[in-house]
């Protein structure tokens, strides 16, 4: 598969002529959804679920389709009939020619003042794994992590312990848009030298194929 990452949790996904968007949000370029023939969304936070996008993307390509939790499908799924679709843990579909396995449940714990929503994370064609905002160990070897790299809700400590759990054999950084250029460094030693797995990040637009 190709993989693009885009500006913070969002990435494209393509093969065979099919295009997979996962998480286009509010941080992300307004043609984050152009062209996808299927939308993965996370969770709800306009981070990762920006409705303009998302919308934009399914009015573009009439058969494009929708998968994601409950309280994003029921915002959406009035104006789509037939094409969008409520996933939970332990379900699996196709999505553009990919397969697709869903994990997790909740988001991670900001603060316990905080209630958590629902978060799911995807794993695509048996291999790459995003997880969206919680560091969920899916039951299945992971060849490739979205990473989520910074977040009000994590460390760099956690960040290292999940990916040694998980143990890919690389991870990518996402979420990442609220990282200065200066702490980027810092973060890539850390990772590179105490995860255990190889450590990559692209600029926003960037591609590798996987």
């Amino acid at each position: 598969m190709r993989f693009t990452k885009k500006t913070h949790a969002c990435v494209r996904l393509e093969k065979d002529g099919r295009t997979l968007v996962i998480d286009p949000g509010a941080f992300t370029e307004e043609d984050a959804t152009d062209g996808a023939d299927a939308i993965l969304i996370t969770h709800e936070h306009p981070d990762h679920f920006d409705e303009g996008r998302l919308r934009a993307g399914l009015d573009a390509r009439p058969g494009a389709e929708l998968w994601t939790l409950r309280s994003v499908a029921e915002r959406v799924s009035a104006a789509y009939p037939g094409r969008v679709h409520t996933v939970g843990e332990g379900d699996t579909f196709s999505a553009a020619g990919f397969d697709v396995r869903v994990y997790g449940q909740l988001h991670a714990v900001i603060h316990p003042d905080l209630p958590r929503v629902t978060n799911v994370g995807y794993l695509v064609d048996g291999s790459l794994f995003h997880p969206g905002d919680a560091l969920t160990v899916p039951g299945h070897p992971v060849e490739t992590l979205l990473l989520p790299l910074q977040a009000p809700w994590s460390k760099i400590s956690e960040v290292i312990e999940y990916v040694r759990e998980v143990k890919p054999v690389r991870t990518y950084d996402v979420h990442d848009a609220l990282l200065t250029e200066l702490a980027r460094p810092v973060y890539d030693t850390h990772l590179g030298n105490l995860s255990g797995a190889e450590h990559h990040r692209l600029a926003p637009g960037g591609s590798v194929d996987l």
